[in-house]
């Protein structure tokens, strides 16, 4: 199973310019937009992220609800945000 988790773009990266910074659960990284090429990106979007790289623009509510479920996984979800907080990528 393929698990895509809602981020929130926080800025644009200069170098490589297909990376950017999102915040994924209070947990920023920097993940490959080049996916999106030609989509209209701003910080405060909301983006669907799988290893390391974003799938698609979603909607700020359509990322909620699905943040709202993962969390309702309870113990999982927290080890999968904190082995995400403790890595080094």
């Amino acid at each position: 199973m393929c698990l895509g988790i809602p981020g929130e773009l926080v800025a644009f990266c200069d170098d490589p310019p297909d990376l950017a910074t999102v915040d994924v659960s209070g947990v920023r990284r920097r993940v490959n937009i080049g996916l999106l090429e030609g989509q209209s990106l701003r910080p405060g979007d909301w983006v669907l992220v799988h290893v390391g790289f974003a799938l698609s623009k979603i909607s700020e509510s359509e990322a909620q609800a699905v943040l709202d479920l993962l969390e309702d996984m309870g113990q999982a979800y927290d080890d999968e945000v904190t082995a995400l907080r403790e890595s080094n990528l």
